[in-house]
């Protein structure tokens, strides 16, 4: 797939479905995502403070915290959605495969091919089941065989066989469950490296969101996953690593999240995960 000269240059290497990497030592894989004192605001409201972390390819980083505690904003930096937000200002570095995403020749829309996000409501457009997986390939000028990445992405997103004999009707007309791994198709077929997700799970019934947490697991043998959720047995149950951001935008702790649920450096953190507050 070709891009232009302003998109970021990627220097780690993800090998689609590499088995061996995705049960690699964590601290064994390359970092794919890396913040640098990033701090974010909203006009003169501060949403972020100082967030500095790594991400390597292949971790399922979940992201945790309080309501308004930056969470989401985090997320949004990451493929400079907060760009679409007028009275928002990012101080500081985010890179992408050693690639800081706000050098003034980074293109954003060739980012987001390398980059897909899902958001917490599903989100179909009012097109054919086809046509919204092939969306975004055919905005980038997709020279090969369209329906065969449609294909792919559906099957990858758990949810060919579902669809397979009705391509034609309305994403619309999919169910609630449906309609989410339809977008997690559409954001995988333009084969980005890192999808990122806003509380994908929050809007479905429990047997819907098991489903997009078994793919979870499924996508994160070829792509980077960040998962913002408000549900700590998702986050531990999904991720490999938890970031826990409170209260000011804060980045409090970030581990491994057997060692964020079992046994927390921060007293603040412990009392959040036991529900002292929150």
């Amino acid at each position: 797939m070709s891009e232009s000269d302003s998109s970021p240059k990627i220097q780690t290497t993800i090998e689609t479905g590499d088995e061996e990497s995705r049960h690699a030592p964590l601290n064994a894989r390359d970092t794919v995502i890396e913040t640098r004192d990033l701090d974010v605001y909203y006009g003169e409201e501060q949403a972020l403070d100082g967030v500095s972390m790594e991400i390597n390819e292949h971790d399922v980083t979940a992201l945790i915290g309080p309501s308004g505690c930056g969470k989401s904003t985090f997320l949004r930096c990451i493929n400079r959605m907060n760009d679409m937000i007028e009275v928002c200002r990012v101080e500081g570095d985010v890179e992408f495969g050693g690639k800081n995403v706000y050098d003034d020749d980074v293109d954003p829309v060739a980012l987001r091919r390398k980059i897909g996000i899902v958001f917490q409501k599903p989100n179909p457009f009012p097109k054919s089941i086809r046509d919204n997986v092939a969306y975004g390939l055919k905005i980038q000028g997709y020279e090969g065989d369209i329906d065969e990445r449609v294909e792919e992405s559906l099957k990858r997103a758990a949810l060919w066989d579902e669809v397979k004999d009705q391509l034609d009707s309305s994403g619309l007309d999919l169910s609630g469950g449906q309609q989410q791994r339809l977008c997690i198709a559409r954001a995988i077929a333009p084969d980005p490296e890192v999808i990122l997700m806003d509380e994908p799970t929050s809007a479905l019934d429990p047997v819907a969101a098991s489903k997009i947490e078994d793919l979870i697991d499924d996508l994160a043998e070829e792509y980077t996953v960040i998962i913002v959720t408000h549900n700590m047995q998702q986050a531990a149950r999904i991720s490999d690593r938890t970031a826990v951001f409170l209260t000011g935008g804060r980045l409090v702790e970030y581990d491994d999240t057997t060692k964020i649920f079992e046994d927390p450096e921060e007293q603040r953190v412990e009392d959040y995960i036991t529900g002292k507050f929150g």
